[in-house]
């Protein structure tokens, strides 16, 4: 019987943070996130490019090679050209002082899951949180539709990748 009694009076004091509020956060719209990433996926399918064509690409004039990782991660190493910007610091604001005035700027991404040697700098990230997918996301979010995501997997040691360290 105590076993029971405890039970209910733990019960009765869960926390309020458990329940459901009363009036929803109007900063944070889970629907329209999930309507976001289902109109995103078949855009991103079709944005996703080889190594050789990535190079090639961001070498033209006027393309960003944005890195999304943290700053740490980004000065211990990064594809050379590449400008940072942390997916935590993404805002209208700073994505605009970054990519500058024109939403049609061609950008390229990548991630630690582009690399083949699974260590520091680039971990590999579980694949269905591979930050390419938020990236992607919230550029296009943001309203940046010219994203272009690095499709394969290479060797930070390869010379053909380019890889810097700050």
């Amino acid at each position: 019987m105590r076993p029971i009694l405890l039970a209910a009076a733990l019960l009765a004091a869960t926390p309020a943070f458990a329940q459901t509020p009363a009036t929803p956060n109007p900063q944070i719209d889970y629907p329209a996130f999930q309507a976001l990433t289902a109109s995103v996926a078949p855009q991103r399918e079709a944005r996703l490019i080889a190594f050789d064509a990535f190079k090639a690409e961001a070498a033209k004039p006027n393309v960003l090679l944005l890195d999304a990782r943290s700053k740490d991660a980004f000065a211990r190493g990064h594809i050379a050209g590449a400008v940072n910007l942390p997916l935590t610091d993404f805002t209208a604001e700073s994505l605009a002082a970054v990519i500058g005035a024109d939403p049609n700027r061609p950008i390229l991404i990548y991630c630690n899951n582009n690399f083949s040697n699974h260590r520091n700098p680039v971990p590999l990230k579980s694949a269905p949180l591979a930050l390419n997918i938020q990236t992607f996301i919230n550029l296009v979010g943001y309203g940046y539709p010219n994203v272009r995501e690095l499709a394969d997997v290479v060797d930070f040691d390869d010379p053909a990748v380019g890889w810097v360290k700050d």
